[in-house]
């Protein structure tokens, strides 16, 4: 008798739900017994949050897939899946752009997906998210039985609600919907951002957060400029019992210092020229919340004081006033400065520091988080692609291990304009719109990569070097060739062919001038 494949691929994952394993290792093992019974180029876990669709775990994408946040509106494709109860294959002729164009692993060009199958999630009758797979083969899922993945779609909803259960998520996904409600009302908040990363580094960084979150303790959040100190800021606010409360936040380094004071504590109708009503200050606004110091390092010593004595009495005065207001404010302050040696250089109070510094809280930068780094580009080539317009957005292989290599001294702000002027400058190279849109190395136009795209460019020009040649005339011959194709490129403009080969001005000129270039 032959055996049920259905019965094959289902009996293991039955088996895991009373498994005590990872997040990571369930979803994988759910993904592939789908690809197991359901033969396709890609699958995608795909959780629904506010209308965005999250990617959980995914087999057969792009490594970027993972950081990507699709907005159910912008795509068709999955707002029809969530809006359709059952599964839905969608015809090969089918006009909505899929989302997944041009992602599929494992082949070559700018393919776009063929053959497409969802299928929603509920738990407890609530919607969670969708399972979809793709297949670059128009007719790959044309025997497939819709009842069977729907009954597929069913397990795959048990083994989320065991992982969610296991991990103790479904107690929260209340207040995580009331905290929602919150941070829409209040008018200074925006809504939270989301911390992306599965480093190990990174996953430290969120086991503090929230740890700290939890307590009521003064935080000072430390790291390189652009490593997302505000975000983490943000990430200890939600996470504490303030959440409800308004997270105010201050940039200390971006008023003069005559305003500074007015800006926390408030001042009252003539306190200075130009006060012409009384006004709350930064900390009377964040009653009951969190106050968001960043670079506190940059206060004057004067404030410093005042600032100490509101840290340790609750108690604070208006400019040009004597009374007193008492306030409840949890503190975190954020700096990319040393505190400590600028307590030494006498430019920063030891006891402020002191105070502020209750829980230290370092930031990694992101040349430490491994392959963090493409996830992160993942979520902003879906902002980009969103935002020009296109059906897909991609990376090619080349540029991943690009990034995977650069060194970030920006960190993470470095990484998000980058993605955005490559995303520009690839599309200007373009002759017509294209629907889907690859960023080669060339277009990442990072410090160090501009000499590796120019050598596989020149590198396809440069004749074949004739047998027996030494090696010193062969070098020669190689790095004329490239000079002189990189120099045309940028029309003479010998300091722009310096800095994309990588090269000091006056060496490229000697060089130059030894070739017989110049």
């Amino acid at each position: 008798m032959t055996a049920n494949p259905l019965l094959n691929a289902l009996i293991p994952l039955v088996a895991d739900l009373s498994k005590d394993m990872s997040d990571a290792e369930r979803y994988r093992r759910l993904l592939a017994a789908s690809r197991e019974l359901f033969p396709c180029d890609a699958v995608a876990l795909l959780k629904l949050s506010d209308e965005v669709l999250v990617p959980v775990a995914v087999e057969g994408l792009s490594a970027d897939s993972l950081g990507r946040r699709f907005k159910a509106a912008e795509h068709p494709r999955l707002q029809a899946l969530l809006e359709n109860r059952g599964p839905t294959r969608f015809a090969a002729d089918c006009g909505l752009p899929d989302p997944y164009d041009g992602l599929v692993e494992g082949h070559s060009g700018h393919l776009e997906v063929h053959d497409c199958l969802g299928c929603p999630l509920y738990l407890d009758d609530q919607l969670w998210g969708l399972l979809t797979l793709d297949a670059l083969d128009p007719a790959r899922f044309g025997q497939v039985d819709l009842n069977t993945l729907e009954a597929f779609a069913s397990l795959a909803a048990a083994t989320v609600k065991a992982s969610e259960r296991i991990n103790g998520l479904a107690r929260r996904v209340e207040d995580e919907r009331q905290l929602t409600a919150v941070y829409k009302e209040a008018a200074t908040r925006h809504r939270p951002r989301e911390m992306i990363g599965q480093s190990a580094v990174h996953k430290r960084l969120q086991d503090e957060i929230n740890l700290v979150g939890d307590s009521d303790l003064t935080v000072l959040v430390t790291g390189e400029t652009g490593v997302g100190k505000e975000l983490v800021a943000e990430a200890i606010h939600g996470a504490s019992a303030r959440a409800r409360k308004p997270l105010i936040s201050i940039n200390c380094a971006a008023l003069p210092d005559t305003l500074v004071e007015s800006e926390l504590f408030g001042h009252v109708r003539g306190a200075f020229s130009g006060a012409v009503g009384e006004r709350s200050g930064k900390f009377e606004l964040a009653d009951g919340g969190t106050l968001f110091l960043d670079e506190v390092g940059e206060l004057p010593l004067v404030v410093q004081a005042k600032l100490l004595r509101v840290l340790q009495s609750g108690q604070l005065q208006r400019v040009g006033s004597d009374r007193e207001h008492r306030v409840d404010v949890r503190v975190i302050a954020a700096t990319n400065r040393d505190l400590a040696d600028e307590v030494k250089a006498g430019r920063f109070r030891a006891d402020l520091y002191h105070r502020l510094s209750v829980y230290p809280l370092q930031v990694p930068p992101l040349r430490e988080r491994g392959r963090d780094v493409v996830l992160l580009a993942g979520y902003f080539l879906e902002e980009n692609r969103a935002r020009m317009g296109l059906r897909s957005l991609r990376l090619s292989p080349d540029a991943q291990k690009v990034l995977l290599g650069y060194d970030w001294p920006g960190n993470v702000r470095e990484l998000e304009h980058l993605i955005g002027r490559a995303a520009l400058k690839a599309l200007a190279q373009q002759p017509e719109r294209p629907r889907i849109l690859s960023i080669d190395v060339a277009a990442l136009d990072l410090p160090g990569t501009g000499s590796v795209a120019a050598a596989q460019t020149a590198a396809a020009a440069v004749p074949e070097i004739p047998a027996g040649q030494d090696l010193r005339t062969a070098m020669d011959s190689f790095q004329r060739s490239l000079i002189e194709q990189t120099l045309a490129r940028h029309q003479g403009k010998w300091a722009e062919v310096a800095r994309e080969l990588s090269v000091d001005r006056a060496n490229l000129n000697r060089l130059a001038k030894r070739l017989g270039i110049k």
